[in-house]
């Protein structure tokens, strides 16, 4: 079995692409580390990096012995955490991926009632891209990932899901706010405020109006939700988000939603997942339980 304290070096190497950046950050000697994996590659009889420039990338055997590292070092944090819980220090550790949007708007809700009922269980929230959630997961960063369109794959097992359906989002004194429901081409006389194509329902509200044959030549596009939410609620600005990222905004009356007629506009898919390898104690099974609630009730 590889030193615990090797595999820790491994996966730093690994992340910062340097011997040097990740013995900056481990503040050990970059020759220690190098010596290590040196005396390691020699042992394996195949190099674990490829040394170019000023950068170091795994090669295929690095790339599974990065694997077993990793899953290594997960094992043996949950074991320590299981010995911790046997002494009463502390009841849990639970960390969640997520998404800017919902780590402000569903997830405050879910920390007050974890402070409430389980104050031992100690949460750990990242708000991440979603490709970061899905890497997260799978590597073992996470416990949960609780996200938007999440990728298909083998290694992350699916607990909940829901479809939210996309809408216009304006000022409450709009003049389209009065409204029960709204057409895309309701919209193009007023200013247009979009979501990036870089954010997932940035690529949804592009493809929707794509499909429709609706060109949009004058709008403003941001990966910011706050700043799409500000300048609706403060000009006669539309945007367009799913209902979940203007919850908080609904209750306090800043803005309005209006769900989209148009069928070009798909929906939004709120998902929950956890790593297909391995499994969830029961703090970790506790907080899924609740995500998963909060995905059922969530209209869509």
């Amino acid at each position: 079995m590889l030193h615990s304290r090797m595999l820790v070096y491994l996966d730093e190497v690994a992340r910062a692409g340097s011997i040097r950046k990740a013995a900056e950050k481990l503040n050990v000697a970059s020759s220690s580390i190098n010596r290590q994996i040196l005396a390691l590659e020699a042992e394996l009889g195949a190099p674990i990096f490829e040394r170019m420039h000023k950068h170091m990338r795994l090669t295929a055997t690095g790339e599974l012995l990065i694997a077993h590292v990793r899953d290594t070092l997960r094992d043996h944090r949950q074991l320590r955490e299981r010995i911790v819980d046997m002494k009463g220090w502390r009841r849990g550790l639970v960390r969640i991926a997520t998404m800017a949007g919902l780590a402000n708007t569903l997830l405050p809700d879910v920390v007050i009632w974890m402070r409430e009922r389980h104050p031992f269980v100690k949460l750990v929230i990242s708000a991440l891209s979603v490709n970061q959630v899905t890497n997260a997961v799978i590597t073992g960063e996470a416990d949960l990932g609780f996200a938007f369109n999440l990728p298909d794959d083998p290694k992350l097992r699916v607990v909940a899901s829901a479809r939210i359906p996309i809408g216009a989002v304006m000022a409450p004194d709009h003049p389209l706010a009065n409204r029960e429901t709204i057409r895309l081409g309701d919209c193009l006389g007023y200013p247009l405020i979009v979501p990036d194509r870089g954010m997932t329902i940035g690529r949804l509200v592009a493809d929707g109006f794509e499909r429709a044959g609706v060109t949009i030549d004058m709008a403003i596009e941001s990966n910011s939700l706050e700043l799409l939410k500000q300048t609706a609620s403060r000009s006669q600005a539309v945007t367009f988000l799913n209902e979940i990222d203007v919850a908080v905004e609904r209750r306090r009356g800043e803005l309005v939603f209006l769900p989209l007629l148009d069928e070009h506009m798909g929906p939004h898919m709120f998902m929950l997942v956890h790593r297909t390898k391995g499994r969830l104690d029961a703090a970790q099974s506790l907080v899924m339980e609740e995500l998963r609630k909060i995905i059922r009730e969530t209209p869509g």
